[in-house]
């Protein structure tokens, strides 16, 4: 089917959201880590919209900014003093701490993102363009590309030194606990469910919180202090 046209101003209105917060937040700060990291992303994201790399740029860019915007909304209820979803709680409650490293806050945001935000936004892009999450598969699975080609290049520039790479260290056993394919691949698949059960009322509300709950739970584990590892 025929989607409807989606401009791309969206994505450059949330690209400017999260390049403010770059600017704003001390560098070390745990949300800053996982801005920076999402900024990257959405960067190349919009960098092969316009390249026309997407089978359907307008479906792509309306799915990339509902997905944005459950990030920024998470900010923004922190900064009102509301609770964010649980998925994202761990990330902001520790994201000064001194024991977790650049990597663990890295992968926590990602962790939330993609496994409760991505689902909830197909949903939502689904919702607005009047399709079903199989026409939004393609676009899905472009963006799913995109994150996994900068994941190599965001673990080399947030992994510890060579000095702290021992088999024994505990962030060895955390970079192999957490797949982002995995993620990708279960959120599709809550998608679907979420899809399905859109008009259930009290049951898709159910599935919402518990997907909500589990991948706070995950993001906590991610977030385990490791020691200061210094700069």
């Amino acid at each position: 089917m025929a989607l409807p046209r989606y401009t791309t101003t969206p994505v450059d209105a949330v690209l400017a959201r999260m390049r403010a917060l770059d600017s704003e937040l001390p560098e070390r700060d745990g949300v800053a880590v996982f801005n920076r990291v999402y900024l990257t992303v959405t960067e190349e994201v919009d960098r092969r919209l316009d390249a026309g790399e997407f089978p359907d740029p307008c479906a792509a860019a309306a799915l990339d900014v509902r997905f944005a915007e459950r990030y920024l909304a998470a900010v923004d209820a922190v900064a009102e003093d509301r609770r964010p979803p649980a998925c994202w709680r761990p990330l902001f409650q520790l994201r000064r701490h001194p024991g977790v490293r650049p990597l663990q806050f890295a992968l926590a945001g990602i962790n939330a993102h993609i496994g409760h935000d991505l689902a909830l936004a197909v949903v939502d892009t689904c919702q607005a363009l009047g399709c079903a999450p199989a026409e939004l598969e393609d676009e899905f699975d472009r963006v799913g590309e995109v994150l996994a080609a900068l994941e190599e290049r965001i673990r080399e520039d947030l992994m510890p030194g060579p000095d702290l790479l021992q088999i024994a260290d505990p962030i060895t056993h955390l970079l192999g606990a957490w797949s982002l394919e995995r993620a990708r691949d279960a959120t599709w698949s809550a998608a679907r469910v979420l899809w399905a059960l859109r008009r259930c009322g009290d049951v898709a509300e159910e599935f919402t919180t518990r997907l909500d709950a589990a991948v706070g739970f995950a993001g906590r584990m991610l977030l385990t202090p490791l020691g200061d590892c210094g700069d």
